[in-house]
């Protein structure tokens, strides 16, 4: 029987979750039919909400990690077999299912998308769930019309996972980017991933309630919700796209018919989580093409071990991380 390290989180009775690294087997783990050994996970806000507040957990114990790559050991599923290195992410991983802080995993086969050809285990987790948002973000954008020759796209949130790796798309594809960011200390650093324009994001908070404004924007890459995606909807060009994906503003949005009727403006909404598998590997295969990032590197990522991860879920929930986490268990 294996035994393996895994983060799990406990509840006592308390409003939050502890967090403690054991040693299991693999009896502890859940029904699946493909079983993972995990070399790479990654840290995402979602993780944080898991780990640090408990938000959306079950039952406990529980294994947190919305992500993972690494290669298969068993398998009942013919469509994998001992040896195929796959990622793992979203669906009910780290959520309802344990997750990707393990150095042992097992999953449905159902959301298991074999590692596409151009891509490592360890550049996987580099993109993520973060790094799939921002792909299938700018897919969506571009089926809905956007061409770089239609004008500027700004990101929210860019110094985050999305808006990091969405900038840095976006640039390789020959998009003028305006990064919007907290801090501006982080200026640099979103110019070296490709922004031409790097603002505060006080810059793109509604404050007047004005339904809609001086068009700027061809596109916007969304992360953050609440009155950021408020402003953004009333600054779009004729025909532009918003694409949403998160909620870190807030989860509520001020906004009239006006943007839509009178600009035609279009609301796109980013789901990765139950993403359908068609899509979702498509996206991946794209990931590790044409719309690989250029900045794969330790200008993005930042690389911890399972015993780092605590501080880190809860620095994420501060806003305090740059880029792309990953976490090393293999």
């Amino acid at each position: 029987m294996d035994h393996f390290r895994a983060l799990v989180a406990d509840n006592n009775g308390e409003e939050a979750p502890t967090l403690t690294i054991k040693n299991l087997t693999t009896a502890d783990l859940p029904e699946g039919e493909v079983t993972v050994r995990v070399a790479y996970s990654s840290v995402n806000y979602k993780d944080g909400m898991v780990g640090i507040w408990g938000r959306m957990i079950k039952s406990y114990p529980h294994i947190p990690g919305i992500d993972l790559s690494g290669t298969v050991t068993e398998s009942t599923d013919p469509r994998y077999k001992p040896g195929d290195e796959v990622i793992v992410t979203s669906y009910g991983l780290g959520v309802t299912h344990y997750g990707g802080y393990s150095e042992l995993a097992r999953v449905p086969a159902s959301w298991v998308v074999p590692l596409p050809t151009g891509l490592t285990q360890r550049e996987a987790m580099i993109l993520g769930t973060a790094g799939f948002t921002a792909a299938l973000s700018v897919q969506r954008l571009e089926d809905n019309g956007l061409t770089p020759e239609k004008g500027p796209v700004v990101v929210a949130g860019a110094s985050g996972g999305v808006g990091s790796v969405a900038v840095n798309i976006l640039a390789k594809r020959g998009y003028e980017v305006t990064a919007s960011t907290g801090r501006l200390s982080e200026e640099a650093y979103l110019k070296e991933l490709g922004a031409k324009h790097v603002i505060h994001r006080d810059e793109l908070t509604e404050t007047e309630q004005r339904p809609i404004r001086r068009p700027l924007w061809a596109a916007a890459v969304d992360p953050v919700g609440g009155k950021t995606l408020s402003y953004l909807l009333s600054t779009l060009q004729y025909g532009g796209s918003v694409a949403t994906s998160g909620l870190t503003g807030g989860v509520e949005v001020e906004t009239s018919v006006y943007p839509f009727i009178l600009r035609g403006v279009n609301w796109l909404g980013i789901d990765s989580v139950e993403c359908p598998m068609e899509l979702r590997s498509r996206v991946w295969e794209r990931l590790a093409s044409d719309l690989k990032p250029t900045m794969l590197s330790n200008t993005i990522v930042n690389e911890i071990q399972l015993e780092q991860l605590p501080e880190e879920l809860a620095l994420i929930l501060q806003g305090q991380v740059r880029g792309r986490t990953i976490v090393k268990l293999g």
